[in-house]
């Protein structure tokens, strides 16, 4: 079983879904394997997907899994996942789902930045850096990854969180 056969195979299926097929891990646990799949796409307020978009994808990478030839006889665990926080934000979409998040940017030069999303485009970001509007190329970033903040300000916050 092969990471890539795995990709070809559930990439069309979660398209179905309006999911993007992020990365394939395939790691063995004892004499099964567990085929971890990371996903992401718009949502329904362009912020990621929602857990219900998600279960019903699994559940059809799952049967698509089960009719393919990419896992032979192995026994395997699916565990279909989110992005999450702690992958980093690479592609121009990943900057455009996080708007209004606070990211850390390690730049290629070696300074980080720590700021809030305030507008992305194909080639760079904006963020407002302690009330202050910096613009960063996305060939100028080493690294970035979105910060939890437990108590995020109102004005970060989409409606259905406000809630």
């Amino acid at each position: 079983m092969k990471e890539s056969q795995v990709a070809g195979v559930l990439t069309p299926v979660l398209a179905q879904f309006g999911l993007e097929l992020e990365a394939v891990e395939i790691i063995p646990a004892g004499k099964r394997r567990l085929v971890r799949v990371v996903v992401d796409g718009d949502g329904p307020d362009g912020t990621g997907p929602l857990l219900d978009e998600i279960a019903e994808a699994s559940k059809a990478a799952s049967v698509a899994l089960d009719q393919a030839d990419v896992t032979g006889m192995a026994s395997y665990t699916l565990e279909v996942t989110s992005r999450g926080v702690s992958r980093p934000l690479e592609l121009p979409r990943h900057w455009r789902r996080n708007t209004g998040r606070l990211v850390a940017v390690r730049l290629c030069e070696g300074d980080t930045i720590t700021g809030r999303i305030v507008s992305h485009g194909e080639d760079g970001v904006r963020l407002d850096v302690d009330g202050e509007t910096r613009e960063i190329r996305f060939v100028d970033v080493d690294r970035a990854l979105v910060q939890v903040e437990l108590n995020r300000p109102r004005s970060a916050r989409s409606e259905d969180e406000e809630g």
